[in-house]
């Protein structure tokens, strides 16, 4: 199915850019990307977005309840997946705009997944599955502190936007879907057509 395709490119541009921000050198291969350093910044819109690099260890926001509960979110996106991958295949009959957010969301969490699962192997800090997430687009809003934190400096990466822009398309495209329906002469039986299984 030619929507694979989208969580593939995801998932690619997603770990290539990864790669030129944190750097890689496999010798065997002559292949040696210098990368960043952690915490390093280059502007690139002055006062509003800089390319900076920084590893997450938990969830959304940095969010970390420590190494039990970061295995368990790594397992968790693990089986998430497979359920996208199975759930976007049984869904070919659906919507473009319904297939195309999921596979947005899917090649989002895999892209992030790649990093949990791999990144501590390859790069030498951490064993299989308890890897950092890289982010580096670096946007600033507004800025404030509270409860400890600056808030307002969000710090992403191309997964993180393709799983946002994923979720939104879906909200769109299940919106659509039920205002089909409700407008349709006989929206029960559509409806209950459209969703059984």
């Amino acid at each position: 199915m030619r929507i694979f395709l989208v969580p593939l490119f995801v998932i690619i541009a997603d770990q290539i850019s990864k790669i030129f921000v944190k750097g890689l050198e496999i010798g065997s291969l002559g292949i040696k990307i210098k990368g960043m350093f952690p915490g390093q910044r280059i502007p690139v819109i002055k006062n509003f977005f800089n390319i900076t690099f920084v590893e997450n260890p938990g969830i959304a926001f940095g969010i970390n309840f420590g190494s039990n509960f970061k295995f368990l979110v790594t397992l968790f996106t693990l089986v998430t997946c497979i359920g996208l991958v199975t759930f976007l295949y049984r869904s070919r009959e659906k919507s473009l705009s319904f297939r195309i957010s999921l596979a947005l969301i899917l090649g989002g969490a895999i892209g992030n997944l790649v990093d949990r699962v791999f990144y501590g192997v390859i790069y030498g800090y951490a064993p299989l599955f308890y890897g950092k997430v890289v982010d580096f687009c670096d946007f600033r809003l507004f800025s404030f502190y509270m409860f400890h934190k600056t808030l307002g400096n969000y710090i992403f990466n191309f997964a993180d936007l393709s799983v946002t822009t994923g979720v939104i398309l879906l909200f769109y495209a299940l919106n659509k879907q039920r205002s089909t329906t409700v407008n349709s002469d006989h929206p029960i039986e559509e409806y209950l057509a459209d969703n059984k299984e």
